[in-house]
């Protein structure tokens, strides 16, 4: 095969790929996005553009191994019923739905920078629902400030979601440096987004209010939350010490695993396998269509419009973000455009960039990131949440915490 045959074979099958895990499962071919992923690696192996030994080569071992980690201390947090004792423990505190949205927003940003932002939409999804009927409200404000804050929190740290994971895994940007940069950026986006939420639906939370019906909730297991804390304390401790991200995190779980003395088998049912495979697999995809040059040259053509100033940079590069996040998702869009960071003035700004702009562009529709379809499909059997719905918030949160966090990233570069 010459190379005008394999970059031509490479595209189709990063075509076909992009199109299945874009859109709905397809009634000719029925495959879910890691089983699209899958097809894509296969084939790229099965036609010759990569052979076995460089597909394995394509994927980012780290990224994986620090997503299980994070995944495992999760769950068992979860094994402790800590997500029903935070929700029960919000809706508590709650005096009013205009405080009880507060107290979500926050919430759900809080523990995404710190535990991955779809797994805190999977765990929280039905305890919210729950919390919210007893309490009689209406449910889409409170879930859609679940999902858009899952995802501005999320930018927050380098484990906050997977393209961060990726990010920090290619930048070799160091923990700290990474959060005391967005940090500030994801706490503006939190502010907001909770103020266009409470805007925008103040008829609706102001004709309500919240009923205290009294309602069972499985106690916390102490001893088994103060385990997992402690672990987790001591793996951020890690992370700011520089130490590797995927292994620190890793070893924690390991050490959880030995100490809490729980059946394993029921924590890793609760692992995210799926997720696990999907990105995985594209590795393989993307890299194959790299190893073409295909991204380079697309990138040569479009380098004129990114300008040479800093500044012009950084804001074209968002907007270029926020349209690929939402064509190809974010996860393959930084896989791609992580080549051309390095040729920008400034790189390390321009993958804080990347990183801002590839996260928040998740919260403009309710396709636009995992965590938003984890939590409509998750609250299916009892609100049906439309496009438009979601988007006529979706949007102004999208553009206004966008434009705010590059404002931030440029001010404290």
């Amino acid at each position: 095969m010459n190379h005008w045959q394999r970059e031509l074979v490479a595209s189709a099958i990063f075509v076909i790929t992009y199109v299945l895990i874009s859109g709905r499962q397809l009634k000719v071919l029925p495959l879910n996005r890691p089983a699209a992923a899958l097809l894509g690696a296969v084939l790229m192996v099965a036609t010759g553009v990569m052979t076995p030994e460089r597909a394995y080569r394509a994927i980012n071992y780290d990224t994986l191994v620090l997503l299980l980690g994070m995944m495992l201390i999760s769950a068992y947090l979860y094994l402790a019923h800590f997500f029903e004792w935070a929700a029960e423990l919000v809706l508590n505190f709650s005096r009013t739905p205009a405080r009880l949205l507060l107290y979500i927003t926050l919430t759900s940003g809080i523990l995404s920078a710190l535990l991955v932002n779809d797994t805190i939409c999977l765990m929280l999804t039905p305890l919210v629902v729950a919390i919210i009927r007893r309490g009689k409200l209406p449910l889409l404000p409170f879930l859609i400030a679940l999902a858009t804050s899952a995802n501005i929190g999320s930018a927050a740290t380098l484990v906050g979601n997977p393209q961060n994971m990726i990010i920090g895994h290619f930048s070799r940007i160091s923990f700290s440096e990474f959060s005391s940069a967005l940090l500030p950026a994801a706490l503006v986006g939190l502010a907001i987004n909770f103020f266009i939420l409470r805007f925008g639906f103040r008829k609706m939370l102001r004709r309500t209010a919240i009923d205290r019906a009294e309602h069972a909730v499985p106690r916390l297991e102490r001893s088994l939350f103060v385990l997992v804390c402690v672990v987790l304390v001591s793996i951020f401790g890690g992370f700011f010490a520089g130490l590797n991200l995927a292994w620190t995190a890793m070893a924690g779980a390991a050490l959880v695993m030995v100490l809490a003395r729980r059946d394993t088998h029921d924590v890793l049912k609760l692992v995210d396998w799926h997720l696990l495979l999907f990105f995985a697999a594209l590795f393989v995809v993307v890299d194959g269509l790299s190893d073409t040059g295909l991204p380079d040259a697309i990138y040569s053509r479009l380098q004129p419009i990114f300008g040479s100033s800093t500044p012009a940079q950084a804001w074209n590069l968002t907007w270029f973000s926020v349209v690929g996040s939402n064509v190809f998702s974010n996860v393959p869009f930084v896989l791609v455009a992580g080549n051309w960071i390095a040729r920008f003035t400034d790189p390390v700004l321009m993958w804080k960039v990347l990183a801002l702009a590839t996260t928040f562009a998740g919260n403009l529709t309710i396709v636009g990131s995992v965590a938003n379809m984890i939590v409509v499909e998750s609250a299916r059997d009892h609100i049906q949440v439309g496009f438009w719905d979601y988007a006529r918030f979706g949007i102004p949160i999208t553009i206004l915490t966008t434009v705010a966090g590059v404002f931030v990233l440029l001010v404290f570069r």
